[in-house]
């Protein structure tokens, strides 16, 4: 199962979900989690959406490419995200997740590797199902 990071430097969540200019994704399995990629959406931070907040059309198309553009993970954690993306995320089955900001990935990744190995939650259960299914 793949999980993405809003994160500026590759160790810490310590970004908004609809202006992180990049996310890190790590696969997540039975036996271990390993760094995948790092998926770039802008140098910095994510201006387009930022600046597109005026114009509703314009900026939910940004939003929804950002979306579609992360679809193939299936939890993403980040430090705030606003109610209209978190909506948009579920519609594609992907379970976002507010974290403190400076948390790092290391340790997220850890709780969610034993949380799944002990005693995962109804919603994190229906994500692992789905996941061996595909």
């Amino acid at each position: 199962m793949k999980v993405a990071f809003a994160s500026t430097d590759g160790k810490t969540v310590n970004e908004h979900f609809g202006r992180c200019g990049q996310f890190i994704i790590y696969e997540i399995g039975k036996d271990c989690y390993r760094f995948l990629e790092i998926r770039q959406f802008s140098e910095d931070r994510d201006r387009k959406i930022e600046e597109s907040k005026d114009n509703p059309e314009l900026h939910n198309d940004f939003v929804w490419e950002k979306v579609k553009s992360l679809s193939d993970c299936k939890i993403i954690y980040m430090t705030e995200i606003g109610p209209p993306s978190a909506a948009r995320l579920s519609q594609k089955g992907i379970m976002p997740l507010k974290v403190m900001e400076g948390t790092s990935v290391e340790e997220c990744l850890e709780k969610l590797y034993s949380t799944i190995k002990t005693s995962p939650p109804p919603w994190l259960k229906k994500l692992i199902n789905k996941e061996e299914k595909s």
